[in-house]
């Protein structure tokens, strides 16, 4: 019954999902394949691959963007967003074409945002602690610790690009895609975002890192940085904000301690 629910109400749903894929070609197929029996509107982009990854892409019903160099992933997940808000939809979701997310827990982030509208829905993966390479886990965790306090509320995975997007998310919002901000953008997204009444709900996903997965495209020190850079400038523009560290780390830290 609960199965059968899900299916109608992702039938009655108009989505897009938006891959963003730099030499994915071990995995870009798989992903894709099993994210169009969840979705007939995908969209892949391409960013620049030097490998098989578009070949692999051959003869898929997909909408494809292809990048002539890479331009980074905040480059490939905005081009993305604006193909799929072209058409009339209720929002976009992202995956990964590293095969880090399955795209079956689609249903789960649908099914919260019915219950959280007005949402950016997060599949969040920190729970799964044990399935986490220990500097990615850590360095998640202080990412979270800084857009946390600079978003106003706690932040289960802030660095999950598995996410649901509600499309008036996007009215208006100005985010620089530079190269140099390619793994920033999603942070700064959940920032943009609470300035506007927007929050994430954090949904909870198993942590899937293949044994012959490709290295990671994420740079923990140097993308942390720039993160971290993001977030203080954000912060003195707002005198740092104190409102948001008690909101996101004071306040749930007492709380827990007289739980």
């Amino acid at each position: 019954m609960y199965f059968l629910l899900v299916i109608n109400l992702m039938n009655q749903q108009n989505f897009a999902v938006v891959i963003p894929a730099y030499n994915e070609e071990k995995t870009i197929r798989g992903i894709v394949e099993r994210a169009l029996k969840q979705c007939k509107k995908v969209i892949v982009v391409d960013d620049g691959s030097s490998d098989k990854t578009i070949a692999e892409l051959a003869n898929l019903p997909i909408e494809l963007i292809k990048h002539p160099e890479n331009l980074g992933k905040a480059a490939s997940l905005w081009d993305g967003f604006t193909l799929a808000l072209k058409d009339e939809i209720d929002f976009i979701i992202t995956l990964d074409g590293d095969a880090q997310h399955a795209p079956e827990d689609i249903t789960l982030l649908i099914n919260d945002a019915e219950t959280y509208k007005n949402h950016i829905i997060i599949g969040a993966r920190l729970a799964d602690k044990g399935s986490i390479p220990a500097k990615r886990y850590y360095a998640n965790k202080i990412a979270n610790f800084w857009i946390a306090w600079a978003s106003g509320y706690p932040i289960s995975d802030s660095q999950s690009g598995f996410r649901l997007y509600p499309v008036n998310l996007f009215d208006n919002l100005k985010i620089s895609t530079s190269k140099n901000n390619s793994f920033v953008l999603e942070s700064e997204i959940i920032i943009s975002a609470a300035k506007v009444n927007i929050y994430s709900h954090a949904v909870t996903i198993p942590a899937i890192y293949r044994d012959d997965a490709r290295p990671s495209h994420f740079q923990g020190v140097r993308d942390i940085t720039l993160i971290t850079l993001m977030v203080g400038k954000s912060l003195i523009s707002r005198w740092m904000y104190p409102q948001g560290l008690y909101r996101a780390v004071i306040k749930p830290a007492v709380l827990n301690i007289f739980k």
